[in-house]
């Protein structure tokens, strides 16, 4: 799991814990489902089992395998569209393209990160590239879906494009943890991607026995998730694993441990990091759409049937699965109604 390493941690700025500060109590720790995403690539549905708003600002989180592809496996998702939200996609190993229909994309591959704002409407791809399908492959990263308000959810669509020298790069007090800012401010350090909404996001990656305690914005929620590894979460040391998602509450500092002996398929212990300020609004959802209103996603969904969300750019009209506004449920190559483990009906919340 390699993302972005360093060869001497010791000369990274350390974080240390604040005086007086009060660690994070544990309100949950659930458990990932697993299941496949796009043309059935592996995925852990890191949000499923937990209120929308405990994690406000964020809708959904998925982590992409890790798998280990023969050649001819590696597979991605279709045209789609999307519509009032932002998609972040973080590659930790393997390679990745992107491509939508307002210019953006490119290729990502260990420690990148692709940061799509759908705004009023988008269409995407997201694929491997076509010599990674030849040759096979280790894949393994995540896609984040991160709420924008109403006021936003009419902007134009965006793009970023951040690359893994450009993150932010830390040391727990005590040397034994790497932490990559990716986005937002974490002690006074800040990170490339520019959001629409206030986050913070950071992969860490804790050796066995490690400690890290990160100061945390009180008015942030806060989500750890265990890409690998096994640790403990807060001063009572929650006992967490692969695959665990961890919410935390009240306090300004997270804390999280390595456990001294690890797996030798999982030498150290990795964790992703989330918070953000609720944006406290009604949210629906369905498919790709993440409105206010069910009336809101219905009209999102109207308005990609009539061409409305754009059409897919010339050069890409003859790419695999194109895309197919036919057809009741707006289809293309199947149900967008169910994309990145969203619900099949409007799923609403106040």
């Amino acid at each position: 799991m390699p993302a972005i390493t360093v060869s001497d941690i010791t000369v990274l700025p350390r974080v240390t814990s604040t005086p007086g500060a009060i660690a994070r109590r544990i309100k949950s720790v659930t458990t990932a489902p697993q299941g496949f995403e796009g043309e059935g690539f592996p995925v852990r549905r890191a949000f499923a089992g937990i209120d929308l708003a405990d994690l406000d600002p964020f809708i959904h989180l998925d982590q992409m395998g890790e798998v280990e592809y023969a050649p001819g496996e590696p597979k991605g998702t279709p045209w789609h569209p999307h519509r009032g939200f932002e998609t972040v996609t973080y590659i930790i190993d393997g390679i990745f393209d992107h491509r939508d229909n307002h210019g953006g994309g490119g290729t990502i591959s260990n420690g990148d990160t692709q940061w799509m704002t759908a705004g009023a409407g988008i269409l995407h791809i997201e694929t491997p590239p076509e010599h990674l399908v030849m040759s096979g492959g280790l894949f393994h990263g995540f896609q984040l879906w991160v709420n924008l308000p109403a006021a936003k959810k009419w902007s134009t669509p965006g793009y970023q494009d951040l690359r893994a020298s450009d993150v932010a790069l830390l040391a727990s007090h005590d040397g034994g943890a790497l932490l990559r800012v990716i986005a937002g401010e974490v002690a006074g350090h800040v990170g490339p991607g520019s959001t629409q909404t206030p986050i913070d996001m950071v992969h860490a990656t804790l050796q066995p026995g490690a400690e890290l305690r990160l100061p945390w914005k009180r008015d942030y929620n806060a989500l750890v998730y265990t890409l690998a590894g096994h640790g403990s979460v807060g001063d009572a040391r929650q006992p967490v694993q692969t695959g665990q998602m961890t919410v935390m509450v009240d306090g300004d500092e997270l804390v999280v441990r390595a456990d001294q002996v690890q797996e030798s398929r999982s030498p150290e212990m990795e964790i992703l990091i989330l918070g953000g300020q609720a944006i406290k609004e009604p949210v629906a959802w369905m498919g790709p759409f993440v409105m206010n209103t069910k009336a809101e996603v219905l009209q999102a969904f109207e308005d990609f049937q009539k061409g409305k969300l754009g059409i897919v750019p010339a050069e890409h009209q003859g790419a695999k699965k194109p895309l197919n506004r036919s057809g009741e449920g707006a289809k293309l190559g199947g149900d967008i109604r169910g994309v990145h483990g969203a619900p099949t009906d409007v799923e609403e919340s106040k």
